[in-house]
């Protein structure tokens, strides 16, 4: 995964407010990730039926470990708020 991608999906998750969640769930599941990588591997004919060519880039993600850093550095980068819309809020 380059890092185009990796500061794409960085910046879709935090344009949805999940960037806070998804830090959170790929550091979690870091040591899980070549169980993970196996499960998607088994599962792709029927997962990319329903996501289509969002599962690859998925599968590269879990697949890949420095791909993972790489997301993970680019989230740190944006800010990861703690509440959707909060870093655009001016305070009161």
């Amino acid at each position: 995964m380059t890092e185009d991608a990796s500061r794409s999906i960085a910046e879709e998750l935090r344009r949805r407010g999940l960037a806070a969640p998804a830090r959170l769930l790929l550091d979690a599941h870091r040591p899980l990730a070549p169980l993970l990588a196996d499960v998607g591997a088994a599962l792709s004919p029927l997962l990319s039926r329903g996501f289509g060519p969002r599962m690859g880039g998925l599968s590269m993600l879990i697949e890949d470990e420095k791909a993972m850093d790489r997301v993970i550095v680019e989230l740190d980068r944006l800010g990861t708020p703690t509440v959707p819309g909060d870093g655009d809020a001016e305070p009161g």
